[in-house]
């Protein structure tokens, strides 16, 4: 009877494993599950009580949000808060890919004290809740492009239109286009002028979509996103004009211009778009896919 019991419990416990067993042979011991990829721990800058900077292991899901937190309105449609969600795993995972699995990831993010602070207590629950369901509703996605993470950058609102990926960035990014974003233009924030004391400076050479691609400032030249950085401003789309003896600059859109309109996108999920077709707009014949077909930590 004993011999018999034993027996029952070796095949018992090979029909429960029998499916496991199966999975390592044709994926391989490190395949894992997209929620496994979505939970584990990763190194990040962040900024100590001291104000000094120092490297912390975070659970990826924390991360991320706290990225998306910093990066797009919660308040948006929550297809666009999908595409988003979509857009920083795979840059994540991209990076992660790049610089091994000790990398110590230095995106800015917020910590849930930044997010009260900003958002105020009251709405802090309702916005995190929803960037976090974003998350969970896309568990393990990213974006493919021919068997590769994508480069996935995204920025608020374009001068009308997105920037060519292989004007910017050269033959590797193919998928980014210059996409047509109308609904930009009609917003507030779509053109800003600051004056600064005059200067010696010039564009040099914009891109297709009218992006500054060099400016000289006196006797140096400067990448457009350089001098946006350098000067604060809006966007690197941007016209030079002597007034007054002053400089005037008159920027077009919010941000690089590469890559997602945040701004489209939310108009696109007002319309009933879901998040795959927002992705698909802004990033030709790329793919989403599940982290587990392509990450093996």
């Amino acid at each position: 009877m004993r011999q018999k019991l034993k027996q029952f419990g070796c095949y018992l416990i090979i029909i429960v494993l029998l499916p496991y067993v199966v999975t390592v042979f044709i994926n391989g011991p490190s395949m894992v599950s997209s929620s496994h990829v979505d939970q584990m721990y990763i190194k990040v800058k962040a900024e100590g009580e001291d104000g000094e900077d120092k490297t912390i292991e975070l659970p990826i899901e924390d991360y991320c949000i706290g990225i998306m937190a910093r990066e797009i309105p919660p308040d948006y449609e929550k297809e666009a808060l999908k595409a988003q969600a979509v857009l920083v795993r795979t840059d994540i995972f991209r990076k992660i890919e790049e610089e091994g699995s000790s990398a110590v990831l230095k995106d800015e993010f917020w910590t849930q004290k930044q997010m009260e602070e900003t958002w105020g207590v009251t709405r802090y629950s309702r916005y995190f809740s929803r960037l976090r369901n974003a998350w969970r509703d896309t568990e393990g996605q990213v974006l493919m492009y021919e068997g590769k993470l994508a480069r996935t950058p995204f920025f608020r609102l374009s001068n009308g239109s997105t920037r060519d990926g292989k004007e910017v960035l050269g033959e590797k990014y193919p998928y980014l286009k210059i996409i047509e974003c109308p609904w930009d233009i009609e917003e507030e924030e779509q053109i800003q002028t600051v004056t600064f004391e005059d200067m010696d400076a010039e564009v040099l050479e914009c891109d297709t979509a009218g992006y500054v691609l060099r400016v000289r400032v006196g006797k140096e030249e400067v990448s457009g996103e350089e001098f946006r950085a350098n000067y604060h401003l809006a966007s690197s789309c941007f016209t030079l004009q002597k007034y007054n003896g002053k400089l005037r600059i008159t920027t077009r859109g919010v941000g690089h211009g590469l890559g997602m309109s945040q701004n489209t996108a939310d108009r696109m999920a007002k319309k009933g778009r879901s998040y795959q077709e927002i992705l698909e707009y802004f990033f030709e014949n790329a793919e989403v896919k599940e982290a587990t077909d392509i990450v093996t930590f």
